[in-house]
């Protein structure tokens, strides 16, 4: 598959990295299919979409007419038979055995030419690839959160990633305008591999009582960051973001240094997730 060769893209879950990433690539000019078992999350993705346009409309980023084009593009859909696409792009749970259960099933509806890329976060492309046929064609290709505004793409080769298929995913981040970096396979790759303990050691500040979760988002922002850990984690989704970490400890063999947090955990349980439902660090109600 070459990159002239990309008219269809697929995007295997329609939660916030899945929205993200499909409203780029209908933006793109491609056709773009959003795949997701939930009807009411391919529904709630629908409406995300329109409204991230129209915010961009206000701020003179884009015109109503590319608007219409880019919604024109767009297919919503829980079939998995019209997921038949030049590039698959999955964004789902950082499960191993769930993205590669998707990617061995949509083989039965593609070619061998058809590239399967990974947004996983941490789980090494190798390991996604393993007993998938044609492992060659496996790839990462990792956005970051908002994936409609966020420039960076980490694009990773497995142990059997084909370099012309890293090269293809290469321009095709280009063509969405964002700016590629190559990574080799590694647990949490570049980017989640030092961003890790922004998160886990101000959780561990937190679990001490040194000061509260408001406190320090406060000194780091005084620091020059953004966002604290704590604001950012309630952003990105404390359950995705305890999954990255847990898929770390594991895969570094638990080293302690990326022991997941109980105080994480219990926020997971609780399904305080953040902006998304309404509670996390913060009160979003």
């Amino acid at each position: 598959m070459n990159f002239e060769d990309i008219k269809t893209i697929g995007i295997v879950g329609a939660g916030t990295m899945g929205q993200g990433i499909a409203q780029i690539c209908a933006q793109a000019g491609y056709k773009t299919i959003l795949f997701d078992i939930n009807a009411q999350v391919l529904k709630k993705a629908e409406a995300t979409t329109s409204n991230n346009l129209d915010k961009g409309i206000e701020r003179g980023k884009l015109t109503e007419a590319e608007k219409q084009a880019a919604l024109a593009n767009l297919i919503y859909t829980g079939d998995t038979l019209q997921l038949s696409c030049d590039v698959i792009i999955e964004a789902v749970v950082e499960r191993l055995e769930v993205k590669q259960s998707i990617f061995k099933d949509l083989d039965a509806v593609n070619t061998p030419d058809t590239i399967f890329a990974s947004n996983t976060s941490s789980i090494p492309i190798t390991r996604i690839a393993a007993g998938i046929p044609h492992p060659e064609r496996v790839v990462g290709m990792h956005f970051f959160n908002p994936a409609h505004i966020m420039k960076l793409v980490e694009v990773i080769s497995g142990a059997a990633t084909s370099p012309e298929v890293a090269e293809t995913i290469r321009q095709l981040a280009l063509k969405l305008d964002k700016k590629p970096v190559m990574a080799k396979d590694a647990p949490g790759f570049i980017v989640n591999r030092v961003a890790r303990h922004f998160y886990v050691e101000g959780l561990k500040l937190l679990e001490e009582g040194v000061a509260d979760a408001k406190g320090i988002d406060r000194l780091i922002q005084a620091s020059g960051f953004k966002m604290g850990p704590f604001e950012l984690m309630d952003l990105i989704g404390v359950d995705t973001n305890y999954s990255v970490t847990s898929s770390m400890f594991e895969a570094f063999h638990y080293d302690p240094k990326f022991r997941p947090s109980r105080i994480q955990q219990q926020k997971v349980d609780a399904g305080h997730h953040g902006r998304k439902s309404g509670k996390g660090f913060y009160d979003y109600q």
